[in-house]
């Protein structure tokens, strides 16, 4: 069997990996809330999530394929590259996922591509509109999600101001089963299509082609592999997430959930590659300060936005180095 279509296999399984982890490691985006206002038990919320996620990476290619041929020119780049920028991504996501950090998995794994492009072939192969483009996605949608969620939160109190709290929490304790499951979809949407477009650039890169075109067997397995890794569950991040960062009630999770979901689900559909795990977290800040600056633990955020700014160059770094050994070898 060539070295070459044996590096290939190894992508594939590295990216799968990848996918796996990155559905236990963000479990968390879709079902935190629920779990932590009791609306699901975790088991059920976790199964639901996991079928979600799946129907969700279903649902469309418009981020593969700027994940996979708008951010570097997959035609120069190797199989080595790609490893490279996965292996980077798989070690900071079970090295976060440790200490329950909900980093972002997108971040990990785009700064590690553009890390190990840049260790294969210089600068040259990054294409600067489609980083500035993630860039200006990864940055803006947290705070677009911030502001919805508060937006969204102070609309709700307005309305139900006079209800009692027991109509409130029944009332939003079912309408939090219909927002878990959005944000559910909508992060298989968004997350499934980066592993679908790695995937795709390996074979872009291995059959020299010219064209970029995501094969049915690729959204299947990816699909498949974020199911599996949703299953198995994260429970470390939940409890930062769902727990620590601020106490909610039903209604702060519907809030939370349905600005999130359509934050990312917009994206997915243009094609924009965002961190669920950063717009989540920042709706979720949103509602809290809805009721007031000081009901957000503000030191755990503190620590959360540390996280995502490390991830950024810790990956690239990682990567690049990673690039750099195994080409010694291969």
């Amino acid at each position: 069997m060539p070295e070459s279509f044996i590096l290939l296999l190894i992508v594939i399984i590295l990216a799968l990996v990848f996918d796996f982890i990155n559905g236990f490691h963000d479990t968390a985006n879709a079902i935190a809330t629920s779990v932590s206002t009791r609306v699901l038990s975790p088991k059920v919320a976790v199964l639901m999530a996991a079928f979600l996620n799946m129907i969700g990476a279903l649902s469309g290619t418009a981020v593969a394929k700027t994940v996979g041929a708008g951010l570097v020119e997959a035609i120069s780049i190797t199989q080595i590259t790609i490893i490279s920028a996965l292996s980077a991504a798989i070690i900071w996501d079970l090295l976060t996922w440790y200490f329950g950090l909900p980093t972002s998995s997108s971040h990990a794994i785009l700064s590690g591509v553009v890390g190990a492009a840049i260790a294969t072939s210089g600068f040259k192969v990054v294409i600067m509109k489609g980083v500035y483009k993630i860039l200006i996605g990864l940055v803006l949608s947290p705070l677009i999600g911030f502001v919805l969620s508060i937006l969204l939160m102070s609309f709700l109190m307005r309305i139900f101001s006079k209800s009692t709290p027991m109509l409130v929490s029944n009332l939003f304790g079912r309408l939090q089963v219909l927002s878990a499951a959005y944000m559910a979809f909508s992060h298989g949407s968004n997350d499934a299509q980066k592993t679908m477009g790695i995937i795709t650039m390996a074979l872009v890169s291995y059959y020299q082609l010219k064209d970029f075109h995501v094969p049915l067997w690729v959204i299947i397995i990816c699909a498949t592999a974020m199911a599996l890794g949703t299953a198995a569950g994260g429970w470390r991040i939940i409890k930062t997430l769902g727990v620590k960062l601020v106490q909610l009630r039903p209604i702060h999770g519907f809030a939370a959930e349905t600005a999130a979901a359509t934050v990312i689900e917009v994206a997915s559909r243009i094609g924009l590659p965002l961190s669920t795990t950063h717009v989540i977290s920042s709706t979720i800040m949103g509602v809290g300060a809805s009721k007031r600056f000081s009901a957000v633990r503000w030191g755990i955020g503190k620590n959360i936005v540390l996280a995502w700014v490390l991830t950024l160059p810790a990956c690239l770094i990682i990567s690049w180095i990673i690039c750099k050994i195994l080409h010694l070898f291969f």
